[in-house]
């Protein structure tokens, strides 16, 4: 499995490559990163959205339009993207309409690209937010519920800084600490770090 990462964006979101030899998938579909895959001449056949805030899914039209299948915790809807929002703090956001393919089952493992994808519903930060972990090979994919020294924020509509906090003491600090945290926003961690050194988690 290989990984690869793209960052664009005004608000310098993430998404995540991953390549195996059965097959491509790509974690969330932040501006840009349609035009990356072209540039690379990679075809992926999946895009799993961590959550749908418009910085993680500017492309998500895009990419369903080269043919990939959207999966999501629910279905497209503006209060989800909080275009709205955005836009009553002034800025010039759009998100292209698109429709979920594939709404994600929490209780069972997702099987894509020849991996076991453990999905956990983890809102606060975003109502249909989830964090997508791959036991196999010690990597969570966390959004933007952890990221390294921090955490989701919660002053967005349907947030709740207890939600949030709760979910990642049940989802995500549970896991192994060597387990590498890739997020939506800035560099990767390990659990083991965040446990220890977040000061959002003490």
């Amino acid at each position: 499995m290989k990984i690869t990462s793209h960052t664009g964006g005004f608000t310098q979101t993430n998404g995540y490559l991953i390549e195996t030899p059965d097959g491509n998938l790509l974690i969330d579909a932040p501006e840009g990163v349609a035009d990356w895959l072209d540039e690379k001449g990679v075809r992926v056949d999946d895009v799993l959205l961590t959550h749908q805030h418009y910085d993680h899914v500017l492309d998500a039209a895009a990419l369903q339009a080269s043919g990939a299948r959207l999966h999501a915790f629910a279905p497209f809807s503006t209060e989800l993207t909080l275009e709205d929002v955005a836009r009553d703090w002034g800025l010039p956001v759009s998100v292209e309409p698109y429709q979920i393919d594939v709404l994600f089952q929490s209780d069972e493992p997702l099987k894509l690209a020849g991996l076991e994808i453990h999905i956990a519903h983890v809102p606060g930060h975003a109502t249909d937010g989830v964090i997508f972990h791959l036991p196999s090979y010690s990597i969570v994919f966390s959004g933007d519920t952890l990221f390294a020294a921090s955490i989701g924020r919660t002053d967005l509509p349907g947030g709740s800084t207890r939600q949030l906090l709760d979910g990642i003491a049940r989802h995500l600090l549970t896991l192994p600490p060597d387990t590498r945290v890739l997020s939506g926003h800035g560099p990767a961690t390990t659990i083991g770090h965040e446990t220890v050194g977040n000061p959002f988690l003490r």
